[in-house]
């Protein structure tokens, strides 16, 4: 009896720790993305404005829900004819470009106050796996690497992106 009890104890003990270890994750995760976003958006408007789209304004983390569907935006930049829209990730992976092109396809419909605007994505990021990079700008997309306290956009000086 008494060892059962050690067991019911132990096991109580272990789930209490790994529920703690994915709250600190998640801590960690969320702090880490805020501040891969804030080094991505500290310098887009004048990397943009280089490239010729001139930015009036930026914002972060556009929440929203329409029909239905919850969506999300990480950086957004905003002049009266463009909207540049940032996926932003610590780590690129190629399936994170798929997704993000799904979700631009949606982008207008989305947000129906930029219909007449032309949409660009991009895509941010520290590290990259599988030439995820390559592969964002291949469909279109600007390439944004985040080093050190800057970014840089990693396209050609002619590359022409994309528009929605």
């Amino acid at each position: 009896m008494e060892i059962r009890k050690q067991m019911e104890d132990s096991y109580e003990e272990m789930k209490e720790f790994d529920r703690k270890m994915r709250k600190l994750q998640d801590l960690f995760t969320t702090q880490w993305g805020n501040l891969v976003e804030r080094l991505a958006e500290k310098d887009l408007a004048t990397l943009l404005n280089k490239r010729g789209i001139k930015v009036r304004y930026t914002f972060r983390k556009m929440d929203s829900k329409r029909k239905d569907i919850n969506f999300e935006f990480d950086i957004i930049a905003v002049n009266d004819a463009e909207i540049v829209i940032v996926e932003v990730r610590t780590t690129l992976r190629s399936e994170d470009v798929l997704d993000f092109l799904k979700k631009l396809d949606k982008a207008k419909e989305w947000m129906p106050e930029y219909k007449n605007h032309q949409i660009i994505g991009a895509v941010a990021c520290l590290e990259e796996q599988s030439e995820s990079l390559k592969m964002a700008m291949k469909n279109g997309l600007l390439a944004i690497k985040a080093t050190g306290s800057s970014a840089s956009i990693v396209n050609k000086p002619d590359f022409k992106p994309r528009i929605w």
